[in-house]
This record gives structure tokens, C-alpha cells and sequence, in this order.
């Protein structure tokens, strides 16, 4: 939450410990569990405030100087979270406290905390608002395999009698759907589902469907992803994997990890799945010095953190150093990349496009590469930080990131929202928190086993 984040303060100083004393005084929150409270609590668009916003500041250390000192922020903040706490800021009829207990916005009327009624009147064919495995039968079957079932399949379906018995039928559907070319073929599925991590773009493709100017082949990103999304494969190494994957044939389509591919320049020991994948330097680094873009995308599309609108902030001290004079350290930039700028130095030594250098790891690179650039980008470190965490190197970034809570929550919101068709409502919340900690604890990051528990859900299974 970007009022937290800055201490309602001008000129703007970063508070990186608001999220934290929020999640003290209500840690059993929907916005506290295994994540950070968004900046849509206290803003429409930063710096905007929200009546919620608005409030809070006019109880923050009230007239004390702006702007505060971080102990100053520290010390007022539980006090004025609990001053308002039985306020309606957004006019909705519910306090703020009971919105911010339940998962809605006690800044948006618009959001509202869950009601308890589900639909009314009758319905010959599903038990609406229950649980009805009918139902689940026929959705998984759309959802996963592609077609509906014939009158002859619902029959037999039915016939099955207890409802464990059906149970059983379902999960024994749902994997044999997970093999089909619907889910991980070409195209699938799991492709639509990787779209906007991978951002592909056609003219500047090369291999398979080849652009106008093929300058990288992101299918294999697509096979990683598949492959990492699949069977018994840890869905971490989408991140982390030191191989590649092969992707052959249709119905089935089958995918094989490979320790080569002609495509793939970047040395194994420098290799950190699809964040190192020639796509990836090619169309998120380019000829950038400090590749903040690929960090940012990276950060974006497998935690679910969006720097750009102040998503997942930790910032860090004395940062933004602005080693390649970009202006970073002004005041209306410091805030964000005092988080993104160490994201980035990871990134430091990995070229994207530049000759017989393109798309690997190159020791050095700022100096090979920008000899005429400002002497201070050669200062820049290959070690950084991530979710507050140090790491020396990018494959380090890779472990952690895959081993966060973000990981998880942002895998299971994906399949939440392809399969659902939204992202967790508050009236879901305890569904899905229960389901994307059973991926990170018993399913040990396997898809397949998380798919289980979603399509057991209300939120999947009630009409």
C-alpha cells in the first residue's frame, strides 16, 4: 500500500516497514497472507488518495511535521490504523476494519466484503450454490479436455452412484485430459496460460514460424513452461532449470529435457530457466546497460508483482544508486527503484542483442560492451536483492523468487483465473490460500496435484 509505503509524506520518502506494522495490527487479513497489502488500499492512482487514504493520514501523528521520520511513521501508524477502524471511509455500510478482515477495499465502494447470500430460486439440473460434482464433471471436461460430454457420458456418469465414486471418476478424467494437446499442446492451454510471461512477438521470432527478422525462437520458452507445468515436474524450474526442453509431435505433444539447444546460447552454469532463455535477453534486455526491464517482467510475471504499480516495494537502503545516470534517484522515481534497481544488477553480465554476442552471458559485459558509457556503470554489481533478500548472483534471484510465497500465490492465481475466470474474489479467499499453500507444502510445486485440489472447490464446483 503506496500510503504506507511513503508516509503520506512531500516530498516523497519511502516507508518500506508500513506493510509490515499493517499486517501486525491485522495479520489474519486476506491482503497479509503471503503477501503485501496492495497500494489500491489507500490510493486511486499514487499519489492520489482514497477516502480510506484520507483518513488514515488526518490520523497519522497529527500535528507532527512532514514529512515524518521512519521512527516517527513507526510509532503513529497502529494508532491510526485502529482510529479508523470502525469507520465506513468508502460510505459502503461496512466499517473498515470488518472490509479489511474479509478482503475488500475500505476505500472502494465498489468492493465489497462477502455477503453470505447465494443466488435463489431453483434449478432442476445442479445444486446451485453447493457443490455438485454434475457440474464438475462437465466443466472439467471443457476446461481441460476441450469438449463437452455426450448424453451417453453423463448417463454413465451418473450411474456411478455415491458421490465418491463419481470423485474418483472426475480425478481420473482430469488426468487423462492433462495429456491431452488441449491442455500442453502447441497452443493449449498452457500456452495461453504463458502468454503474457513470455510476450511473444511474430515479426522478430526465429525457427518454427519464423518473422520477418528471427532473432530468437520463444517456442522453447513455451516448452519449458509447459514441461514445468506438467506430470511430476517441479513447477520451480521454470525458473531455476540449467536445461532446456524439446517439444515433439502432436497428439500427443511430448516434451524432453535436453541438455542443448541449437537456439539456446547461454552457458549452463549461467543458465536460470526461461530468465535467461534467448527470448527472454532478447526481447527484455535488447541493448539496454542495466537491463531493469527484464527484472521487472521477470518480477511481473512469475511472483505477480508489479513494480509499476508499487507491487511488492522492498525497498532497499541507500538505493537507488542510478549507476548508469538515469535520473532514478528524483524524487517521483526513488520509491520504485530502490526495489527494481537491485532487482536488476543481477542482470548485469547477461547481453541481448549485439552480434556474435547476442543472448548469453558475457563476464564483463558492461565493460566490453559500454566503454562509453558514464564511468559509474562499470560500478554496478552483479549482487542484488529480491523480496528483501540478498543474492550474488542471478541464479540466486532464481531460487528465492521460486521459492516465495509470491511464487506460489501467482502460480495458483493463474490457474484460478483461467479456470474460474477471476482472480480470487474475498468470498474465495480461504479456498485459495488453502490451495496455494498445499502447492508450496504436500504437492511439493506439482501443478498436476494443485489442479486437483482447485477443481474441488466452491469456487470451481458450486453453479
Amino acid at each position: 500500500m503506496l500510503g504506507l509505503l511513503l508516509g503520506f509524506a512531500t516530498p516523497v520518502a519511502a516507508k518500506p516497514g508500513g506493510p509490515g506494522l499493517f499486517c501486525a495490527e491485522y495479520p489474519t487479513a486476506p491482503a497479509c497472507q503471503g503477501t503485501q497489502p496492495a497500494c489500491t488500499y489507500c490510493h486511486v492512482a499514487p499519489p492520489q488518495r482514497n477516502t480510506y487514504g484520507a483518513a488514515l493520514e488526518g490520523s497519522l501523528a497529527p500535528g507532527k511535521p512532514r514529512p515524518l521520520s521512519d521512527a516517527d511513521f513507526a510509532q503513529a501508524l497502529p494508532a491510526a490504523l485502529r482510529a479508523i477502524a470502525t469507520e465506513d471511509t468508502d460510505g459502503d455500510q461496512a466499517p473498515n476494519q470488518f472490509e479489511i478482515e474479509q478482503g475488500s477495499l475500505p476505500g472502494d465502494a465498489r468492493s465489497l466484503p462477502p455477503s453470505g447470500v447465494c443466488g435463489g430460486g431453483e434449478n432442476p439440473q445442479f445444486k446451485v450454490c453447493q457443490y455438485d460434482t454434475r457440474f464438475v464433471y462437465r466443466r472439467m471436461l471443457s476446461d481441460f479436455c476441450g469438449v463437452s460430454p455426450t448424453y451417453v457420458q453423463v448417463q454413465t456418469f451418473l450411474e456411478l452412484g455415491s458421490e465418491e465414486k463419481k470423485r474418483a471418476f472426475i480425478d481420473q478424467e482430469l488426468d487423462r485430459c492433462l495429456q491431452s494437446d488441449f491442455w500442453r499442446g502447441k497452443h493449449g492451454q498452457l500456452w495461453k496460460l504463458a502468454h503474457p510471461k513470455i510476450r511473444p512477438v511474430g515479426s522478430i521470432k526465429s525457427g518454427e514460424d519464423a518473422g520477418q527478422i528471427p532473432l530468437a525462437d520463444y517456442y522453447d520458452d513455451y516448452a519449458l513452461f509447459a514441461w514445468s507445468q506438467t506430470d511430476d515436474h517441479d513447477a520451480r524450474e521454470v525458473l531455476t532449470a540449467r536445461y532446456f526442453v524439446k517439444r515433439s509431435g502432436t497428439n500427443p505433444t511430448t516434451y524432453t529435457s535436453v541438455n542443448t539447444l541449437s537456439s539456446q546460447t547461454v552457458d549452463a552454469a549461467h543458465r536460470a530457466g526461461n530468465m535467461t532463455s534467448a527470448w527472454t535477453l532478447t526481447a527484455f534486455v535488447m541493448f539496454t546497460a542495466l537491463p531493469r526491464n527484464a527484472a521487472s517482467q521477470m518480477y511481473r510475471a512469475y511472483l505477480g508483482l508489479d513494480v509499476a504499480r508499487q507491487e511488492g516495494l522492498h525497498s532497499v537502503p541507500s538505493e537507488p544508486r542510478d549507476y548508469d545516470a538515469k535520473g532514478v534517484q528524483a524524487e517521483q522515481c526513488a520509491a520504485c527503484h530502490a526495489t527494481l534497481d537491485p532487482l536488476s544488477y543481477p542482470y548485469r553480465n547477461y547481453n541481448g542483442i549485439s552480434g556474435a554476442l547476442s543472448n548469453r552471458y558475457v563476464p564483463n559485459r558492461l565493460e566490453l560492451l559500454f566503454p562509453n558509457e558514464v564511468a559509474t556503470l562499470k560500478q554496478t554489481p552483479e549482487k542484488g536483492v529480491i523480496l528483501g533478500q540478498p543474492v550474488n548472483n542471478l541464479l540466486e534471484w532464481a531460487q528465492v523468487a521460486s521459492n516465495s510465497d509470491a511464487f506460489a500465490i501467482s502460480t495458483v492465481t493463474d490457474y484460478w483465473k483461467l479456470l474460474i475466470g477471476h482472480a480470487p474474489t474475498p468470498e474465495e479467499n480461504e479456498e485459495f490460500v488453502r490451495t496455494w499453500q498445499a502447492l508450496r507444502g504436500p504437492h511439493n510445486y506439482r501443478v498436476q496435484k494443485m489442479l486437483h485440489d482447485l477443481i474441488r472447490t466452491e469456487a470451481y464446483g458450486a453453479p
